[in-house]
């Protein structure tokens, strides 16, 4: 093997794959290694050096010094593969190492094709995937468009590297804000917490260490410029910016706007928030399919309801009338546990037994008798609501089966009488008809005899009509003198004109 092509060869793979030449070299001496052990036999102890700097080989075998015609002849074909499978491996490792080091991180690319839903990106020299689940819904890509993703997950796949992209990842949108504006990047404002349904809505918590720093001002812009840049990349998803504060009581309401807050209480053995709002605050609180509070309690990490002041007192009389039904239940650990947020068996029946212990003065059988009989009635609760559900559905499915079907006459009967069959003259003629409300049958009997007497009707004044015109004739013809008599009188005349 000459020495200065194998520097040539180690060189251009640490150039054009990013491999370290060290990397190249000792899979070299490896692959030398193996074939001099094939040759000579297991039981050799061959021994490869290569001189890094002027790439001579050095050969050994059990102490004896092998020429470079040995080495060239032995195993040239083992030891290509071998150098061949170290190269591929040195890749990998090295792709993979890059690629970790991004992960999370935004990364832009060239969309290659889109097949099932993958779509396949270019990154420089190698190829990553995204995935249909990690693609904002509604979106399309297309040959040649640029698109910008973060790095998700990064595999060996045998020889290979696999990376997987997301654009549906919280880390997307706040390396979007870090990208769009330059406080974030500067650690003057801080992203504190992200919760994020793709392509829909997004609810973004910041917080600045320069009390002379807008933060929300800051990342909206002026006149909205740069949300509306982040928005524009995210398909048009809203995002929500939230002032953030190490206080709960604070944070809720602002996380939970544009619908106003009157009041918020805090259940902190369940991690629970009650959120108090008018009537009219109701239906934008809690969001469309509950979308708003949903986000918001993945922002604050608090367990979020909303309720009126009313409902919030009828569960409450609720909860404590079924606490108390309860063996080993008091009146004054009920009114405490609904204190503390516990509104359901569910809520008591996972509750932990050394704070209900201490709560109500309890020893550890009667706390476990509690949690036993709330576990059984949350189990039947569950039961039955599922019962209910099922029932509701089987009712909407009947009511559905019962509509009628739409029947559309033929066009040549439409301008003929309508003519009304009942089920049983549908059976014996056979034509399937449909079953026509009785209202709607009644009022239709009605509109056609209706229909009839005017016909009726215009029939009698016609005939009354047409005895007037044949009585009028019959008395113009009565007063017309005979035809045959009118001509003999006239030839008279002309006769007795004649002779004269």
């Amino acid at each position: 093997m000459n020495p200065t092509e194998l520097l040539r060869l180690v060189d251009s793979l640490h150039r054009e794959k990013n491999i370290d030449s060290e990397l190249v070299f000792s899979a070299i001496e490896s692959a030398l290694q193996t074939a001099v052990k094939k040759h000579f036999g297991e039981e050799s102890e061959p021994t490869v050096t290569i001189d890094r700097q002027s790439g001579v080989i050095a050969a050994h075998c059990n102490g004896t010094e092998l020429n470079q015609e040995e080495i060239g002849r032995i195993g040239a074909q083992t030891a290509k593969q071998v150098i061949i499978q170290k190269i591929k491996e040195a890749e990998r490792d090295s792709l993979l190492d890059e690629f970790h080091d991004q992960v999370g991180q935004l990364i832009t690319g060239t969309v290659q094709r889109s097949d099932r839903g993958v779509t396949t990106v270019q990154l420089g020299n190698m190829e990553a995937i995204l995935p249909r689940g990690e693609q904002i819904s509604g979106e399309s890509y297309h040959n040649g468009d640029r698109i910008r993703a973060v790095v998700f997950e990064v595999k060996a796949a045998g020889n290979r590297v696999k990376v997987i992209l997301s654009r549906t990842k919280p880390q997307l949108v706040q390396r979007l804000f870090e990208q769009e504006i330059p406080e974030i990047a500067e650690g003057v404002i801080r992203i504190n917490a992200i919760s994020r349904e793709p392509g829909h809505r997004s609810k973004v918590a910041v917080s600045s260490s320069d009390q002379r720093v807008d933060c929300v001002g800051a990342c909206v812009g002026v006149r909205g410029n740069r949300i509306k840049n982040i928005t524009s990349e995210l398909a048009g998803e809203r995002i929500d910016i939230v002032r953030w504060s190490d206080d709960p009581l604070v944070l809720i309401p602002a996380a939970l706007q544009p619908a106003e807050a009157e009041q918020v209480l805090l259940c902190d053995m369940i991690g629970r928030a009650i959120v108090l709002v008018r009537e009219d605050q109701l239906s934008q609180a809690i969001g469309k399919y509950g979308q708003n509070v949903r986000l918001a309690s993945k922002l604050v990490g608090w367990d979020i309801e909303i309720m009126t002041a009313s409902e919030l007192e009828e569960q409450i009389d609720r909860a404590v009338g079924a606490f108390m039904e309860i063996e080993g239940m008091t009146e004054d650990l009920a009114q405490r546990l609904v204190e503390q947020g516990y509104l359901s068996y569910d809520d008591l029946s996972v509750i932990e037994p050394d704070a209900l212990m201490e709560m109500g003065g309890m020893t550890a059988e009667q706390v476990d008798l509690i949690v036993e009989q709330a576990d059984e009635r949350a189990v039947a609760a569950e039961k039955v609501e599922e019962a209910a559900k099922r029932h509701k559905k089987e009712l909407a499915a009947a009511g559905h089966a019962r509509q009628p079907a739409v029947a559309v006459a033929p066009e040549a009967a439409a301008t003929t009488d309508a003519a009304v069959t009942t089920e049983e003259d549908a059976a014996t003629e056979e034509v399937v008809t449909t079953e026509e409300p009785e209202a709607e049958l009644q009022a239709a009997t009605e509109l056609e005899t209706a229909e009839l007497e005017t016909a009726v009707e215009d029939i009698a004044v016609e005939d009354i009509a047409v005895e007037d015109i044949e009585e009028t004739a019959d008395q113009d013809v009565e007063e017309m003198p005979p035809v045959a008599e009118t001509l003999e009188d006239n030839m008279d005349k002309n006769n007795d004109a004649n002779q004269k």
